[in-house]
């Protein structure tokens, strides 16, 4: 397997190389300041901070310092944000709501969802993040029967998503990358599959967001959920939920807040009227705050343009495989490019002390079960990449 790895490997282009799409995804490498001092690969915890997202919050203090309580502009920034969530996914805004994390989304979306009849089952896949898991098991208090697809080793055969959803089945829930092991599913192929037999198909997106195009009507995607935490490069609090134009009508979130309803300024407190779009799966007072931030780093990547992004972390990538694999190292997501997203992961016996010793190093890390996380973005280069190794071969004791 390891000689198939690396063939496959040695069949790419040689990543030292720059290409056109590194070398237009780089030229932004100069607004983010922690290069200065520190190698950042953690892009899949926290996105980096970069100078456009600090002036963000700066305009947002100021506006708030000079103009009082100016909600009117708020609300307008709130709307920009959808807009620009909905441009990066190939969607109408008028079918994403934005909230204040992937929790509060998906948790309107499934309040919206009748489980008491024989269509009851949610298929969950074994790479959710535990937030996804533990809200579709909420739901069995309403009747709602929870199937977990298992995996096998660092993939999931389809033929397992094959097996759980049959007829009964209501939505199955998947994510489009698995955050412990960066394994990415193959959505098409499921959404054909839950489709074919009735069920709807909701998609965490959040570790895919910003690192390659997204595009909701190609991938025909009921609902879709994601944040600007990570490779949107914007800061915790602020989320969206997309959900197809015609599901809305016929969906009524039980989680509501002032601005789900089609008035935020109405004032009822005698009835509900939820909005006539997706906003109605939004909640109270939006994150104002977040909400200049996440425009800022949505902006970055739409100006890097995703296409791009996406090329130049396949070189990163594929240099990080090609790097451990020769020194030995033990890699847990798969090889193949196909079956992967920007989330590359090595195997640790003591990985909490490894992240702390390539920390120590100046090598920002993460972790998750025994893996080792290194998670490239549009800003990292190949310097990047030995310095990470170099730092590695100094700690090779934890790795092999």
């Amino acid at each position: 397997m390891l000689t198939d790895a690396k063939a496959m490997l040695e069949a790419s282009p040689d990543t030292r190389h720059t290409s056109p799409a590194t070398r237009t995804a780089m030229n932004t490498r100069d607004r983010f300041p922690i290069f200065k001092t520190k190698t950042y690969l953690n892009s899949c915890s926290q996105g980096a901070l970069s100078l456009d997202v600090q002036q963000a919050y700066e305009t947002y203090l100021r506006d708030w310092d000079e103009k009082g309580s100016p909600w009117e502009l708020w609300v307008e920034r709130s709307e920009t944000a959808r807009q620009a969530f909905a441009g990066l996914i190939n969607a109408e805004a008028s079918e994403v709501a934005d909230c204040t994390s992937v929790s509060a989304g998906v948790s309107a979306v499934a309040s919206a969802l009748d489980f008491s009849g024989e269509r009851n089952r949610v298929v969950v896949s074994d790479f959710e993040f535990p937030t996804i898991g533990q809200i579709w098991h909420a739901q069995e208090r309403r009747g709602a029967k929870v199937v977990h697809v298992p995996a096998a080793g660092n993939i999931i055969p389809m033929e397992r998503f094959e097996e759980a959803i049959d007829d009964r089945t209501k939505i199955v829930s998947i994510t489009h990358v698995c955050f412990r092991n960066g394994s990415r599913l193959d959505v098409p192929a499921i959404v054909e599959m839950a489709h074919r037999k009735g069920a709807l198909v909701l998609l965490d997106a959040y570790q895919t967001l910003g690192t390659m195009p997204i595009d909701v009507k190609a991938l025909k995607v009921d609902f879709l959920a994601g944040g600007v935490l990570k490779y949107l490069l914007a800061s915790a609090g602020l989320a969206f939920i997309y959900v197809r134009k015609d599901l809305v009508p016929d969906l009524y979130p039980t989680t509501m807040g002032w601005f789900s309803q089609a008035n935020i300024f109405a004032m009822d407190i005698y009835a509900t009227t939820p909005s006539p779009t997706a906003r109605r799966f939004g909640s109270g007072t939006p994150p104002v705050p977040c909400i200049y931030a996440g425009v800022a780093g949505m902006k970055l990547i739409q100006s890097a343009e995703p296409e791009k992004i996406e090329a130049h972390i396949r070189e990163i990538t594929g240099a990080i495989k090609e790097g451990a694999m020769r020194r030995g190292f033990n890699l847990a997501s798969p090889v193949d490019p196909a079956r992967h997203g920007a989330l590359i992961t090595i195997r640790s016996h003591k990985v909490d002390l490894l992240v702390k010793r390539l920390d120590a190093d100046g090598v920002v890390t993460s972790s998750r079960d025994n893996n080792l996380r290194l998670s490239p973005h549009l800003y990292n280069n190949q310097k990047d990449v030995d310095t990470l190794f170099d730092c590695l071969m100094r700690h090779r004791e934890l790795l092999v």
